[in-house]
């Protein structure tokens, strides 16, 4: 049997249809830059470090409460008060981190609770990324920056963009009882 061209599209029409519709999937869940299994088993009550970002200054750490309506608790907290951040930790309700908007998606962290198998904790840690370089070298070589300068730089709203991070938590699974 011969193939026409109307035969032959309407083969791989639904295919390309198929080949779409998979596709769109794919961009509602990007994949995370680090890829990692789960952490173990978290007990109810135990605080525990998700992820350090040094950069930030911070550290994120969780806690299954063993309340229904909160099960999991999380905080950033800073992990030295004689740290210099070069990067910001956001508020991830307020900044909405979305590829769209420029942020990437960095970590993806599950975390399930050890008296209740059904359910784990996910934290999505994004990252939107900024073009940091130091500042030019003067006419003796050397990297300043002179205060004057920075203070007529903030006046004007026109400081040196900085990375920032921000970390969106939920919880998946049954409740526990």
């Amino acid at each position: 049997m011969r193939l026409t061209p109307l035969m032959l599209a309407l083969a791989v029409l639904p295919a390309l249809a198929a080949g779409s519709v998979s596709a769109n999937p794919a961009s509602a869940n990007p994949k995370p830059e680090i890829t990692r299994a789960a952490i173990k088993p978290q007990a109810v009550g135990a605080a525990h470090t998700l992820r350090t970002i040094p950069e930030a200054c911070a550290r994120i750490e969780g806690l299954f409460t063993g309340d229904a309506k909160q099960p999991y608790k999380f905080a950033v907290v800073r992990t030295s008060a004689n740290c210099q951040p070069r990067a910001r930790f956001v508020d991830a309700a307020k900044a909405q981190p979305s590829e769209k908007a420029g942020w990437k998606f960095n970590d993806l962290i599950r975390v399930p609770n050890a008296s209740c198998g059904t359910q784990l904790a996910v934290v999505k840690v994004w990252r939107k990324p900024a073009n940091v370089a130091p500042p030019k070298l003067d006419d003796q070589g050397k990297s300043r920056i002179y205060l004057e300068e920075q203070r007529k730089n903030a006046e004007a709203n026109k400081l040196a963009a900085v990375p920032m991070f921000a970390a969106q938590t939920s919880v998946e699974g049954m409740p526990c009882k």
